[in-house]
């Protein structure tokens, strides 16, 4: 059995923006955990697959993607889960939350992948800079020195991305180009 989600990863120039935002935070408040996967949207959050099953895993989302437009993406600003977790905010548009709906429904239909905690709690869509080992001591400190920077960024999300976690780090094993 391994670890896996499914995400959709930014343009390389934002993924570069992003990784400098958790660089400041790994220097200024020891928040490195970050680190441990590409900047990216989760759309299934981590679920246990046998690695023996691992072509249909990626069957099943060859199929989910076909017939599927690029989605459109809009970062803006910051947010956070108070008292650990500071993200780049996600615009809630009605295709991200139409895709992310449709995937946990599919995964489950076709796969039983069961999203348990989603179910309770939502899907808010957003772009981690900072958690885990942000110090509950310095999250209001960082905090206070993010809630109020600017940042908007817009992208067509082209492909839905698999990810692994190897090696203490989650690695991009394949991506779905959406085909309509």
């Amino acid at each position: 059995m391994s670890l896996y989600f499914i995400a959709l990863l930014p343009p390389q120039a934002i993924q570069d923006y992003a990784t400098e935002v958790k660089q400041y935070f790994a220097d200024k408040y020891d928040s490195k955990h970050a680190f441990k996967s590409p900047p990216h949207i989760t759309l299934q959050p981590p679920f246990e697959w046998n690695t023996d099953k691992a072509i249909a895993l990626e069957e099943c989302l060859q199929k989910f993607v076909m017939g599927r437009n690029a989605i459109p993406i809009i970062l803006d600003g910051y947010n956070a889960f108070a008292p650990r977790v500071i993200y780049i905010d996600v615009v809630q548009t009605p295709d991200l939350m139409i895709l992310q709906g449709d995937l946990i429904a599919y995964l489950e239909n076709n796969l039983g992948i069961i999203d348990k905690l989603g179910k309770s709690r939502g899907f808010t869509p957003h772009m981690t800079v900072a958690f885990k080992d942000l110090k509950r001591s310095q999250f209001k400190a960082a905090w206070t020195e993010f809630e109020n920077q600017e940042l908007h960024f817009e992208f067509d999300a082209q492909k839905l991305t698999l990810l692994k976690h190897e090696n203490k780090r989650w690695n991009i094993t394949k991506e779905f180009e959406f085909v309509f």
